[in-house]
């Protein structure tokens, strides 16, 4: 069944983002969830045929990091994607499930997962937030929003409290170092640990670049 649904799934979605761009959620974050989604959902035993929609429509509805009505994003995307399902012709038994694992994805939500099924689309798009593309994301979602990278004074938060609202490198502090241990899948929690050393590694070697340390020692 979902072969047959998954270009219409692509479609949607292509133009939905098409309304308000995002770099840090296009096209390609979509299918890196849609694949995370797929593997956690197999080896947990959860239901893709709620899994697949959700992770390919989790993003239909993109606000702005900086909108007032951030928190709303995964509900409203929820309501969009039950809405086309529906009018598609999807099978219904499943679509409330998809709506409840799409609106509870949101870290800024802060909705909790009630099935299998929604936790395992939550982990996978938190695994996109990680890592390698979780840096990249970082740094291209900053720089859209103009924020600086580092605060000058102390570019790594050790003896103030991490403000990503002023800079960029704060919101690893803030949220994404945290992730891992809040995965709810074991497989994604395993991922998830392995990306957040990477990234400790990284913020490690940014500050030593930042101080002036690299030459030192090269010296």
């Amino acid at each position: 069944m979902l072969s047959d649904w998954e270009p219409r799934f692509e479609q949607f979605i292509e133009h939905a983002m098409e309304e308000t761009p995002d770099p840090a959620h296009d096209r390609e974050h979509v299918r890196r969830v849609v694949a995370n989604a797929r593997q956690l959902a197999a080896a947990e035993g959860a239901d893709p045929a709620v899994v697949v929609p959700a992770a390919w429509l989790h993003d239909c509805v993109v606000v702005p990091k900086d909108s007032v009505h951030r928190a709303r994003a995964s509900q409203m995307a929820a309501e969009r994607a039950g809405a086309f399902l529906r009018e598609a012709g999807y099978p219904a038994e499943y679509i409330p499930a998809i709506e409840h694992a799409i609106a509870a994805h949101s870290f800024s939500a802060g909705i909790p997962p009630q099935t299998r099924e929604a936790q395992v689309v939550q982990d996978a798009d938190r695994l996109d937030a990680l890592g390698a593309i979780g840096i990249a994301r970082t740094l291209l979602l900053g720089g859209m929003m103009g924020k600086p990278l580092y605060d000058h004074d102390e570019p790594l938060p050790k003896n103030r409290a991490p403000n990503d609202k002023e800079n960029v490198i704060d919101h690893f502090y803030v949220k994404l170092l945290g992730l891992a241990a809040a995965m709810h899948t074991a497989a994604a929690r395993r991922e998830g640990e392995r990306r957040t050393r990477l990234m400790r590694d990284y913020l490690q070697e940014l500050a030593r670049e930042i101080s002036g340390d690299s030459l030192a020692s090269a010296s």
